[in-house]
């Protein structure tokens, strides 16, 4: 038996990263000790880095094992599995002092990279499969349940909690789960015959995860689409939004059909591009359905004609725009909040539109429901901006809740009754001053009709080129506009109202964001903390950023378009704002955080810095 050098014990902290080539079957693996952990009842958090090609090139997974619930990267790899040769060298770097590094040991490796802080542990993988498995497909599969079982023994995993997933996902298929159990336990065993286990990172039984499931983003949107009454999705494929598409086709395959005629009450379109999906979406939501398409950055750039003209016309859509690495195709699998710009004035000329911005999966589900309550009482496009780290990784939330009392929200719609009571609509006329006429669904009565137009137009829905009639329209958007900020999602604000410094972030930010003022907070240094969640801001945005004399804005992406945003449309002094920006397209450390705000207080407050 190999005697392990152990660092100090870290029960339930700890990180895992497995280094895989992408399409040999790993996610399943993966996913199997990430979930395990979760159903032991302790928090965990799964973040994936796959290549934008289909099989081949490297990609790994991450697994951060945290009792204290926290949800963002550490910056630290304590146990590396390295399945894949060609990343071992860049995998052996990455392990943090004190770690250890698991790999195939099956073939004699003639110079085999070592540290002298790190344990090195072999295991022979492929031969044990090979020994045990027929097949060359699925000797490769089964090799990775067999690493999951050496990693169970290590980290002390409950094995019956693993062999219960797995009868779980192949219950209907015995050979297939026999296969299974026995690779985990070759795996297990083998680790427990030759490796001192568990190690000093492990894991035990928690009761912190009752109450709280494990899903992606991209899922936790399509199932708000389909509760929210959506009937009506358009779309083109592109990476990382395309699995909220498919969910939402699965769901509504499972939700949506008449159980009588068999006749789906959905309809979903794959449109040749983007700029058709959005043209979609507009049509549908003219014609009184609830529509929506999925989206990212290249798609917002194609949809903007379209944007526009839902604006000015005043036609409601939702576009959910997951957000990745840009410019240009960029890098389609990597993570970044640099959308934010384009999508608060997408189009040509004076347009402002109406953002949401998800934390996590919990609030994807809710602000779907939102986007299509405000996109129709505004009358207006509503994008809701998560980013491809949100969409695609695992995240730990609370169960997801729902009113079964809720009424779609479809704003200000004149019935056939009201409509034959009138004397003439008039569509574009603010009769309460709010900023928001009253419409029509086409079909509810020839009185409501009228010729829909982005050209010029005047308050009564004729066509204008007179340059007062313009401006009365184009100044209610404004109102309307304003009107917005008392109905967006209110910013949430955490700390103490007599601290100078502040934190303001948005959407997959908060994680990081959180952790990082209890790391401050343990060196003396309180911070308080605003996430904005909408777009236009609300009043407690201006509050807060009046009240702080130093205010760290921190996004994820190059150019500081959130601290642009809020120097545009609040009236904070620009010299209080200092930017935290992270554009490496993973996703956001404490450490990043931590570590460039002491950097800026040094040198511009070296007393606040050092307390």
């Amino acid at each position: 038996m190999t005697t392990l050098t152990k660092d100090a014990s870290r029960t339930n902290d700890f990180v895992i990263k497995f280094a895989n080539v992408n399409g040999t079957g790993s996610a399943s693996a993966n996913g199997l000790v990430m979930k395990s952990i979760f159903r032991m009842g302790i928090p965990v958090m799964g973040k994936n880095l796959f290549p934008s090609n289909i099989q081949g090139l490297p990609t790994w997974y991450e697994i951060r094992v945290s009792k204290d619930g926290y949800v963002a990267r550490s910056g630290r790899v304590d146990i590396m599995v390295a399945m894949n040769g060609e990343t071992y060298a860049k995998d052996l770097k990455e392990v943090s002092s004190g770690g250890y590094l698991i790999f195939d040991s099956s073939w004699p490796r003639p110079a085999l990279l070592q540290r002298d802080d790190v344990t090195i542990m072999g295991v022979p993988l492929a031969r044990m499969c090979n020994d045990t498995f027929e097949g060359t497909r699925n000797r490769i599969l089964l090799k990775n349940i067999m690493y999951a079982g050496v990693v169970a023994a290590l980290i002390d995993l409950d094995l019956d909690v693993m062999r219960k997933q797995l009868a779980d996902s192949y219950s209907t298929k015995k050979a297939l789960l026999d296969s299974n159990v026995q690779a985990l336990e070759i795996g297990y065993n083998y680790a427990k015959v030759h490796f001192s286990c568990p190690l000093s990172l492990r894991c035990e039984p928690m009761n912190k995860t009752a109450g709280h499931i494990m899903i992606e983003g991209n899922a936790a949107a399509a199932l708000g689409c389909m509760y929210a009454g959506a009937t009506v999705g358009a779309w083109y494929p592109i990476t990382p939004s395309t699995s909220l598409m498919d969910g939402f086709k699965s769901f509504c395959e499972k939700w949506r059909v008449d159980p009588e005629t068999g006749e789906n009450n959905f309809v979903i379109v794959q449109a040749e591009d983007e700029l058709a999906a959005i043209g979609v979406v507009i049509g549908a939501s003219w014609n009184g359905a609830r529509a929506f398409t999925p989206t990212s950055g290249p798609g917002i750039s194609l949809m903007n004609e379209f944007l526009g003209l839902a604006y000015y016309a005043e036609i409601p859509a939702v576009i959910f725009d997951v957000q990745r690495v840009g410019p240009s195709t960029g890098m389609p699998t990597r993570t970044q909040q640099g959308d934010l710009l384009l999508a608060a004035y997408a189009s040509h000329g004076d347009t402002r539109h109406v953002l949401l911005f998800p934390a996590n999966p919990e609030e994807c589900f809710y602000m779907a429901v939102q986007a299509f309550d405000l996109s129709e009482r505004l009358q207006t496009p509503v994008m809701v901006l998560l980013d491809l780290d949100i969409g695609m990784n695992d995240w730990m939330c609370k169960e997801l809740k729902w009113d079964d009392a809720y009424q779609p929200d479809r704003g200000k719609v004149l019935t056939r009754e009201q409509l034959e009571k009138i004397e003439k609509f008039q569509r574009y006329v603010d009769k309460d001053g709010d900023g928001i006429p009253y419409r029509t669904i086409a079909g509810t009565h020839p009185k409501g009709a009228y010729f829909t137009r982005g050209s010029g137009h005047n308050q009564f829905g004729g066509y204008t080129e007179d340059s007062t009639e313009y401006q009365v329209v184009l100044d209610r958007l404004k109102k309307k506009f304003n009107t917005a900020k008392s109905l967006v999602p209110k910013a949430i604000i955490e700390g103490r109202s007599n601290n100078d410094i502040g934190f303001v972030s948005i959407g997959s930010c908060d994680g990081a964001v959180h952790e990082a003022t209890d790391i401050l907070k343990r060196r003396g240094v309180h911070v308080d903390y605003l996430r904005v969640r909408g777009f236009p801001f609300g009043a407690e945005v201006e509050e807060f950023l009046a009240a702080h004399k130093i205010i760290f804005v921190i996004e994820q992406n190059r150019d500081a378009q959130l601290k642009s945003l809020l120097m545009m449309e609040t009236a904070v002094e620009k010299a209080k704002l200092q930017s935290i920006l992270h554009y490496s397209g993973m996703p956001m450390s404490s450490d990043a955080i931590v570590d460039s705000m002491l950097h800026i207080l040094q040198r511009i407050n070296p007393q606040t810095a050092t307390a």
